[in-house]
């Protein structure tokens, strides 16, 4: 129900925004800054989708949780998406979202709202069944025509 009145919602705010900034600026201006305004946001986006990029691939290398990179980096995606799509109302909702400190205080509006659970795996790693079973390997030199994978039956 939240999702309708949002789909609802959002474009009459535009309407109502468009009419008003339209009346006080005239036509071509209006359109000029919905346009300037998706081109700055393009730009903007771009930079700070790689520098959250980068700092995605440093949580993989440091192997620390790519939690917050990852939200981060998805909600300068979503910024995008508002900064392309046109009017005033999405716009500025877009450039908020390109703000760090915008978004890292959604992330901890989010993270009241989500149970995360995490799973630590055993680097040394050991069957649940402690029953092992041994064999050999040895390298087959005969001429018998290997299967697609290169393995053999005996």
């Amino acid at each position: 129900m939240k999702l309708l009145i949002l789909f609802i919602a959002v474009p009459l705010i535009e309407i109502g925004l468009f009419i008003q900034v339209g009346g006080w600026l005239g036509l071509w201006p209006t359109l000029a800054i919905v346009v300037l305004t998706a081109i700055a946001g393009t730009a903007l986006v771009r930079s700070q989708g790689a520098r959250a990029m980068a700092q995605l691939r440093t949580s993989f290398d440091d192997l620390r949780d790519p939690t917050e990179p990852l939200a981060h980096g998805a909600m300068i995606l979503f910024s995008g998406a508002l900064l392309l799509t046109p009017g005033f109302f999405t716009d500025f909702v877009g450039f908020a979202l390109l703000v760090p400190a915008v978004r890292r205080a959604v992330l901890r509006e989010l993270k009241k709202r989500i149970n995360l659970q995490t799973v630590h795996a055993d680097r040394g790693w050991r069957p649940q069944d402690e029953t092992i079973i041994e064999g050999t390997l040895s390298e087959d030199t005969s001429d018998r025509p290997a299967g697609p994978s290169g393995w053999t039956r005996d």
